[in-house]
């Protein structure tokens, strides 16, 4: 039986996965990786490490797609294959920098954020009561204190390291996604050596909750033809 390491995005807990998890656990047994108690994409790939099974599929959402690259090079041994879905591997410039740490000033008060958490769905579901309060409740079951990890993330330009990563790769973009531009998530697969690129139609950037079985269905598709 082969072994999923899930990594959600910012703000996300479990319940990202929700509504694939019965395809996931077709896959194999499913584990949720840590990111909310350290401050660096090398600490959250540790701990993530320190907890996973010997040897594993590893699937990064978003902010997850980040540990992931630093966990596939850090222990490329133990990962049988990666996917990056609405992922990037684009640094911060300064001006973003100093406007994230405005951002976790002016949201101190709430973490769930209304105009952030539309802007994260397809324009057309925008606003959709039931997603958007399953946005609203990831992000308030995580804290402050999550957030304010999460937004100290220092994030370099990493396209040249996915060149190092050498085992199976799935990346998946999202074709509506307004918070990661389609030409980031496209160039990963450019990068790295043994990609497969997929598109999903008609999604904003939260595809697990969006298509979830089409998301789930690249996934399986990829896991076969790659025999991980």
């Amino acid at each position: 039986m082969r072994d999923l390491v899930l990594l959600p995005g910012f703000m996300c807990d479990a319940d990202l996965w929700r509504d694939m998890e019965d395809d996931l656990t077709r896959l194999g047994r499913v584990h949720h990786g840590n990111l909310y108690d350290d401050d660096s994409l090398e600490g959250m790939a540790r701990r993530v490490l320190d907890a996973a099974p010997e040897r594993f599929v590893l699937i990064g959402f978003s902010m997850g797609g980040f540990v992931a690259r630093v966990l596939s090079l850090m222990a490329p041994e133990r990962v049988a294959g990666v996917a990056f879905i609405a992922s990037s591997a684009r640094g911060y410039t300064e001006a973003e920098d100093t406007r994230k740490k405005a951002t976790l000033t002016i949201r101190r008060v709430r973490t769930d954020n209304e105009p952030t958490l539309s802007r994260a769905l397809h324009p057309d579901r925008e606003r959709d009561p039931v997603l958007l309060e399953r946005l609203r409740g990831m992000s308030r079951r995580l804290g402050k204190a999550v957030m304010a990890r999460q937004v100290a993330l220092v994030r370099h330009d990493g396209y040249a390291e996915l060149e190092r990563i050498t085992c199976p790769a799935l990346v998946v973009a999202c074709r509506q996604d307004r918070l990661r531009r389609f030409e980031e998530t496209e160039r990963m697969a450019h990068h790295l050596p043994r990609a497969r690129f997929e598109v999903i139609e008609d999604c904003g950037h939260m595809a697990p909750l969006e298509q979830p079985h089409t998301l789930a269905a690249i996934l399986a598709d990829w896991i076969d033809r790659e025999r991980l």
